[in-house]
């Protein structure tokens, strides 16, 4: 049976997408069956997805969409059939996320290196923990040396756990999301090294 990350975050534009898409593409190229499942309305993973297929013909991993309450089901048969699940979420926090918080075996919330973002963690984190699941805060979007990132890196780790690796403010994740593309597909560059030591943390805690 596979492994379940669950990406949650009430604030939008946190990266949610990004680092599925990032997951996704990294940890395929290591050779793991990966299966996307997109519960956003919005379907930008969807849409990332879309643009990957044309691009390539075959997209290297599998994607289904599932509203709130359809989640389990679609973890249920997705899970049979690949070594990792990775469940986008919609941008708010009630009892819609829940599904998807229960079937996860590690929840990513990311935050943007503002306060704000920090701030809107408090109710995911609330329902993980009624969950009993175990979070990783990733902060997103940092400016390396920058006094607001070590506050929030600070603050942040007051509330929860927090990853060791970052992903910097860089155009290329951007600019990879719109090409269908993933960081680890784009050449050496720092964000590659960003993604990578995050699968690496990531493998650890799942161990898979």
């Amino acid at each position: 049976m596979g492994h379940v990350i669950t990406i949650a975050q009430q604030k939008g534009g946190s990266g949610k997408t990004t680092l599925a898409v990032n997951l996704a593409v990294a940890f395929a190229r290591k050779g793991l069956k990966v299966a996307l499942l997109d519960t956003d309305p919005q379907g930008s993973l969807g849409r990332w997805f879309l643009t990957r297929r044309d691009r390539m013909g075959d997209p290297g991993m599998e994607l289904s969409t599932a509203s709130a309450w359809g989640v389990s089901y679609e973890c249920e048969k997705l899970r049979k059939l690949n070594d990792l699940v990775i469940i986008d979420t919609p941008p708010k926090v009630d009892a819609d996320l829940r599904p998807a918080l229960r079937e996860a075996d590690l929840v990513l919330i990311p935050v943007a290196s503002s306060h704000v973002d920090l701030w809107a963690t408090d109710g995911v984190l609330d329902l993980v923990s009624r969950e009993n699941r175990r979070a990783l805060v990733v902060l997103n979007r940092t400016k390396a040396g920058t006094r607001l990132a070590e506050e929030v890196a600070q603050a942040a780790g007051k509330l929860a756990e927090v990853a060791q690796s970052r992903l910097g403010q860089r155009v290329v994740y951007a600019e990879t999301l719109g090409n269908g593309l993933g960081v680890p597909e784009a050449g050496k560059s720092a964000a590659t090294d960003e993604v990578a030591a995050l699968v690496a943390e990531v493998e650890r805690v799942l161990q898979v």
